[in-house]
C-alpha cells in the first residue's frame, strides 16, 4: 500500500509524535511518499531517511492509495487541490485546534496505523461546491467548507443578490455572505449563526455575515440547483473566498455555484463519528448533570 504524507509546519512539541508516525509506517511495510515542501520542513525537525520518494503535483497524488494529512482542518482543505477528482481517501492526523475533519489525535496514531494496515475503516464522502465565473480565479475552483463574498477595504456594508435556478431569493445587506456545505456548517457559517447539518444532508446553507436586515435568517436549500451571487457596494471590488483561498472580484461580477461532480473521501476509523465529534469539539452536553 502506498501512503502519501501531506502537511504544514507544526510546533516543536509535536516532533516526537510525528517521528514516531513515520517509524510506524516503515515498520508496518507501507511505501511512503512525502509532499516535497513538507519533507523539506521535516528534515530540519526530525530524523527522517533521505530515501523517501517525494510528490508535488495532483497527478502524482492520483497514484497513491491513501493520503495522510498532518495538521488541522485547514491542512485537509489544502489537500483538495492535490487530490481533486482522484478519489484518494484522506486521513487527518490532528496537530491543529478543534479538528472536525482531522480527527485522529496523536495518542491514536498507533491504532490508526493498525486500522490502515488491516483496512479496518470506512469512507465518508463529502460534497464540494464548484465555483464558476468570468472573474480571474485559480486553476481549481472548488470548496469543501464554504464560498464567501465579503467587503474588502471599507467598513461599509455590501449588498449581495442571490438567485437559485434563476429564481430571485433576496438582496442581503451585510458585511458579506457565506454559502456553506454540510461539512462547512461547523466552520465559518456556524460562527455567524448558521445551523449545523449532517455531513450527508445534500444541501447548501446561505448565511449572511452581520446582516442589516434583522428579519433575514440563514437559509438551507438543496444542493441540486445552481446558485448565482452578485455583489454591489461603494467599493469597486470585493473578496471572493473559497475555503482558505481568496480572490479580488469586481462589483456586479456574477458568481455561479453548483454541486461538484466528485466528492472528497475522508477515512473514518472505528469509534469515530459526527455526533461524537460535535459533542467533544463543541462540548455538547458538558453539564455536571450528565
Amino acid at each position: 500500500m502506498v501512503i502519501g504524507v501531506f502537511g504544514r509546519k507544526f510546533e516543536d512539541r509535536f516532533c516526537d509524535s510525528i517521528e514516531g508516525l513515520f517509524d510506524l509506517l516503515l515498520k508496518e511495510g507501507f511505501e511512503v511518499v512525502v509532499y516535497e515542501k513538507f519533507y523539506n520542513f521535516l528534515i530540519e525537525k526530525i530524523n527522517l531517511p533521505k530515501s523517501y520518494k517525494l510528490f508535488k503535483t495532483h497527478q502524482e497524488v492520483a497514484q497513491l492509495d491513501i493520503l495522510l494529512s498532518i495538521g488541522g482542518d485547514g491542512t485537509i482543505l489544502d489537500t483538495i487541490n492535490y487530490i481533486r477528482d482522484s478519489n484518494v481517501p484522506v486521513l487527518g492526523i490532528n496537530v491543529g485546534r478543534l479538528g472536525f475533519l482531522s480527527t485522529v489525535s496523536l495518542d491514536e496514531i498507533p491504532d490508526a496505523i493498525a486500522c490502515l494496515k488491516s483496512e479496518n475503516f470506512t469512507i465518508d464522502s463529502r460534497s464540494l461546491i464548484k465555483i464558476e465565473s468570468e472573474a480571474k480565479l485559480g486553476e481549481f475552483n472548488y470548496a469543501l467548507n464554504e464560498v464567501t463574498i465579503h467587503r474588502k477595504d471599507t467598513s461599509s456594508m455590501i449588498t449581495v443578490n442571490v438567485w437559485v435556478d434563476g429564481n430571485f431569493i433576496s438582496t442581503y445587506w451585510a458585511d458579506g455572505l457565506i454559502v456553506s456545505t454540510p461539512t462547512g456548517s461547523t466552520a465559518y457559517s456556524l460562527s455567524c449563526g448558521g445551523p449545523i447539518t449532517m455531513p450527508h444532508s445534500e444541501n447548501l446553507i446561505i448565511t449572511p455575515i452581520a446582516p442589516h436586515n434583522l428579519n433575514v435568517r440563514p437559509l438551507v436549500i438543496p444542493n441540486s440547483g445552481e446558485l448565482k451571487l452578485q455583489a454591489k457596494g461603494r467599493d469597486e471590488s470585493f473578496l471572493l473566498s473559497m475555503d482558505s483561498y481568496s480572490y479580488s472580484i469586481d462589483g456586479n461580477t456574477e458568481i455561479f455555484l453548483s454541486n461538484a461532480s466528485f466528492k472528497l473521501n475522508l477515512i473514518t476509523l472505528p469509534g469515530h463519528n459526527f455526533f461524537n465529534a460535535i459533542r467533544n469539539k463543541l462540548m455538547w452536553g458538558a453539564d455536571k448533570r450528565n
